[in-house]
C-alpha cells in the first residue's frame, strides 16, 4: 500500500522539486521564503537610487556575511510626509507600550506632548509627569518597524534626533577613519555634515540651482536663460515655472531658505534681506505654472516643455540634462546651472531609528554607504568598478578623499566638486536655521493657500505696466505677516506648548493666510486702478 502511494505521489513530488533543481547556483534567496536577511528603509529617494542601493548592498552583504539581504523600501511621500509619518507612528507605539503598564498611569495630552519634546529635558518648570514620560521614552526600545530613514536634509534628521526618534548608529566607533576632517569634515559652509552623537550621517552632498528649457525660454521673447534666483521672479516667467510645495518637500524648503539667505547677505541687513527674500519667493510662486509634491518631478516638467524653468537639486538636474543630451544627439534643450552668487552645500543624510527591528543589518548598511564602495556608487558611471549597474546617480560623495585624479576617468561629473563650487556661499545658521519649520509654514500661508489671489494680483500688476507703474499695488503685494524683528514671537505662535494648543496654531496660520489673501485682493484692485 505504501509503495503504491509513493508511486502515485512521485509525479507531484517531481513537479514540486523542479524549481529547486533548476535554480542556478548563487541565485538570491526569495525574501518571502525567510532565507534572506531584511532591512526596512523609509525614504523619498527615487526608483533609480533605490534600485542601485539594493543591488550594491546585496553584493556587499553577501561578500562580508555570506548571506542574502533584501531592502523593503517605504515611500509614503516627500520628506515632510515621512517626518510626520514617523512622528505619528512613534506616538502610537509608545502610547501602546505606556498604557500596557498600569504603573505608568493614564495617557494624557501632557504625556503626548512631552514624550518626544526635547525642551522638557532642560525645562525646570516641566511637570514630574512630563519629565517621566520623556525619560521613559528615551530609555525605551520603542520601534515603528523601520530601521533607517534615508535622505531629506539635516534639519529634519536633526529634529528626529532631538525628539528621540533616532539613535547612535555607531559608525564613529566602528570606522573612526571616516571622520577624519580630510575625509568627512564635521561641518562645511555653515552646515553640519554629521551629528557628533551619531544620530545622522551625511551620505552625499546636495546643492541647489536653476533648471531651464532653452526652447521655452527663447519663446518668452528675451532669450537670456535664468542665472540668478531673482531671475525666476521676473515678469517674463509668468505662468511658466514648475515648483514644488515646500510643506511637502524638505529639499525645496531648503532651496527657498538658501534663496532668502542670499537676499539677506546681498542686503547686508538681515531685516531688509528677509523681506526681500520672501517677496521674491512670492513673485516666484506667482509665476508658477504647476506645483508638484516632490523636488524630483520639477526637472522632468521642464525637460518636457511643460514649464520653462524651475528650481532643482543638483543630482536631479544633472541626471535630466544627461538624459536630454542622449535624446537630442548631444544637443540638449534642458540645462541645470548653479545660480550666480553661489549656493549652499547641504548633506543628504541617513539615520538609524529607535527600536530598529533589524539593527545589525541596518548597521551593516551604514558601514556600506560610507565605505569606498558605497560612496563611489553615487558618483561613478554605470559599469565602472564600484559604479552603479544601470543608473548614473550623479550624487557628489560626502567623502572628500574620493574626488582625486584616480577616480576622474569614471566619474559622471569629473569637473564638479561641491566642496569647491559651494565655497563662495556661507550658510549662516543663526539667520534662518531656528526658523526652518516656520519658513515652511509661512510660505504655505502667503504663497500656496492664497495662490489664486497671488497670481491674479501679480497678473494685474504686470498688465498695468509692472511694479514701477503701480507702486501702491506693489506695496500691498509686498506686505508680510510680520517683520524679521518679530520672528521669534512668530516662531512661538506656530509651536504647540503648554500655552499653545493645535487650535491656537491653526488660528495663527489661518490669520496669516487670510491677511495675505486680503493684501493680494487689494493689490489687484489698486493695479486695475493704475495706482
Amino acid at each position: 500500500m505504501t509503495r503504491k502511494v509513493l508511486i502515485a505521489a512521485l509525479p507531484i513530488l517531481i513537479l514540486l522539486a523542479i524549481p529547486f533543481l533548476l535554480r542556478p547556483r548563487g541565485t538570491e534567496a526569495d525574501p518571502a521564503s525567510g532565507e534572506a536577511d531584511k532591512l526596512v528603509m523609509i525614504t523619498a529617494h527615487n526608483e533609480s537610487i533605490r534600485y542601485e542601493y539594493e543591488q550594491a548592498f546585496r553584493k556587499y552583504y553577501r561578500k562580508r556575511f555570506g548571506r542574502d539581504v533584501t531592502i523593503d523600501f517605504r515611500s509614503p511621500g516627500g520628506t515632510s510626509d515621512i517626518v510626520r509619518y514617523i512622528a505619528d507612528r512613534f506616538e502610537a507605539e509608545f502610547r501602546r507600550e505606556f498604557e500596557a503598564n498600569p504603573a505608568n498611569g493614564e495617557w494624557t495630552a501632557e504625556t503626548a506632548e512631552a514624550f518626544a519634546n526635547p525642551a522638557v529635558d532642560r525645562d525646570p518648570a516641566a511637570s514630574p509627569a512630563a519629565k517621566r514620560a520623556r525619560k521613559l521614552f528615551l530609555k525605551s526600545d520603542t520601534g515603528i518597524g523601520i530601521d533607517l530613514m534615508a535622505g531629506g536634509g539635516t534639519f529634519d534628521m536633526a529634529r528626529n534626533a532631538a525628539r528621540g526618534f533616532a539613535v547612535d548608529g555607531g559608525l564613529r566607533q566602528r570606522h573612526p577613519e571616516y571622520f577624519d576632517p580630510a575625509v568627512i569634515p564635521q561641518s562645511f559652509g555653515g552646515d553640519e555634515l554629521y551629528d557628533k552623537q551619531g544620530r545622522y550621517y551625511g551620505v552625499v552632498l546636495s546643492t541647489f540651482g536653476i533648471c531651464y528649457n532653452s526652447d521655452r525660454v527663447r519663446e518668452l521673447g528675451d532669450g537670456a536663460p535664468p542665472k540668478r534666483w531673482a531671475d525666476l521672479g521676473e515678469p517674463r516667467f509668468y505662468n511658466t515655472l514648475s515648483l514644488a510645495d515646500p510643506s511637502k518637500s524638505g529639499s525645496v524648503n531648503k532651496c527657498f531658505e538658501i534663496l532668502i539667505q542670499q537676499c539677506m547677505a546681498d542686503a547686508n541687513d538681515p531685516v531688509a534681506g528677509w523681506e526681500n527674500g520672501l517677496n521674491l519667493t512670492k513673485r516666484i510662486f506667482a509665476n508658477a505654472r504647476n506645483l508638484t509634491d516632490a523636488a524630483g518631478k520639477i526637472p522632468h516638467d521642464v525637460a518636457t516643455g511643460n514649464a520653462a524653468a524651475g528650481v532643482a537639486i543638483d543630482t536631479y538636474g544633472f541626471t535630466e540634462q544627461e538624459w536630454n543630451e542622449l535624446q537630442f544627439d548631444g544637443k540638449p534643450h534642458f540645462f541645470y546651472v548653479p545660480p550666480e552668487g553661489g549656493t549652499a552645500i547641504s548633506a543628504d543624510p541617513i539615520q538609524l531609528l529607535r527600536g530598529a527591528p533589524n539593527r545589525k543589518v541596518a548597521e551593516a548598511f551604514l558601514d556600506f554607504v560610507l565605505s569606498k564602495e558605497g560612496q563611489l556608487l553615487h558618483s561613478l558611471k554605470p559599469g565602472a568598478p564600484d559604479g552603479p549597474l544601470k543608473h548614473a546617480l550623479r550624487r557628489p560623495t560626502i567623502r572628500r578623499d574620493l574626488y582625486g585624479a584616480e577616480y576622474r576617468e569614471h566619474r559622471t561629473d569629473p569637473d564638479y566638486n561641491p566642496y569647491e563650487s559651494g565655497a563662495n556661499f556661507v550658510y549662516r545658521a543663526q539667520w534662518t536655521g531656528p526658523y526652518y519649520s516656520l519658513l515652511r509654514i509661512l510660505i504655505k500661508c502667503i504663497a500656496l493657500e492664497p495662490q489664486a489671489e497671488l497670481q491674479r494680483a501679480w497678473r494685474a500688476i504686470l498688465d498695468a505696466g509692472g511694479p514701477e507703474k503701480v507702486p501702491e499695488a506693489m506695496a500691498a503685494f509686498n506686505r508680510l505677516p510680520f517683520s524679521y524683528r518679530d520672528i521669534d514671537e512668530a516662531n512661538r505662535l506656530i509651536r504647540k506648548g503648554k500655552d499653545r494648543t493645535a487650535v491656537d496654531v491653526a488660528a495663527t496660520c489661518r490669520a496669516w493666510s487670510e491677511g495675505a489673501r486680503a493684501n493680494y485682493l487689494e493689490a489687484e484692485r489698486l493695479a486695475k486702478q493704475g495706482r
